[in-house]
């Protein structure tokens, strides 16, 4: 069998309890200066940083660098779940406690006695659920509960898909496509205009991203995911070329154009296409 990376940590430190004894412990008279200095607003930082360590580990499909990663992401969470008990607000457990009872509560084909036919039954129904839990809610707006903090790409997949979900939406994949091809028109005719408007170019530019990511939610696909596949694979053949030039005795920037394109499609040809 596999090497489970997480059973190198001793049994008595593989506990939740422990870890937020461990904090306590550093937030303590006697702990670390640095700990004791932190504040939630200032852990968020730290936090955001880990979350993209983790994801960058998950996709690298590494369960070592996942483990460790996993276990960086849960110490910001108990640090900052330690620093709302101390100044009274709650504790670690009521956290624990109101995530359960939401699942629970969103899950009632699991826990409860309703069935389902499938996973777009269940994304409906959660959907049902999560409104019916806003509906006493003093918020107005669907997409109030959209982070604006998230990055753009994530936040507009999340703002749109609140918008589909009040029925605000084209009808198939052919109407969301013909809105690019429209968009991109529009982009194309700012960029040539004589203004050189570059708050118009903008926008163009802004509306044609929004729409493109309609597309990937009409595909089924997540364009943060989608871009992120994309980076990565032209990084690898990015690389490659710069190897390739290295081996002629030049940096890439050395190499005429003619020549880089020829690099390019060798690096191509040896890198996956996924």
């Amino acid at each position: 069998m596999p090497k489970d990376p997480c059973k190198t940590i001793e049994a008595d430190k593989g506990d939740l309890e422990s870890l937020v004894r461990l904090v306590a412990r550093l937030r303590s008279e006697n702990g670390c200066p640095w700990d004791r200095k932190q504040t939630p607003r200032s852990l968020t930082v730290y936090l955001i940083e880990e979350m993209y360590e983790l994801v960058d580990a998950i996709e690298t499909g590494d369960a070592e660098a996942v483990c460790e990663e996993l276990g960086d992401v849960l110490f910001q969470l108990v640090f900052v779940a330690r620093l709302y008990e101390e100044s009274g607000h709650f504790r670690m457990t009521d956290a624990i406690g109101k995530i359960a009872d939401k699942m629970i509560r969103r899950h009632p084909h699991v826990f409860g006695d309703s069935s389902v036919s499938g996973v777009e039954e269940v994304r409906r129904r959660w959907g049902e659920i999560k409104k019916a839990e806003k509906a006493d809610s003093a918020s107005p707006s669907m997409i109030d509960s959209v982070p604006a903090g998230l990055p753009a790409l994530m936040r507009a997949y999340r703002v749109s898909e609140r918008a589909a979900g009040a029925g605000f939406d084209w009808d198939d994949t052919a109407g969301v496509s013909d809105k690019v091809e429209e968009e991109w028109e529009e982009f194309k005719a700012a960029v040539g205009a004589d203004s050189k408007d570059a708050e118009a170019v903008e926008m163009e530019m802004g509306d044609l991203l929004f729409t493109l990511v309609n597309v990937a939610r009409f595909a089924r696909i997540h364009p943060e995911r989608a871009l992120a596949k994309a980076t990565r694979k032209f990084e690898s053949r990015f690389r490659d070329m710069e190897a390739q030039a290295e081996k002629t005795g030049r940096t890439l920037d050395q190499v005429p154009r003619p020549e880089k394109e020829a690099l390019w499609e060798k690096a191509k040809n040896r890198t996956p296409s996924s």
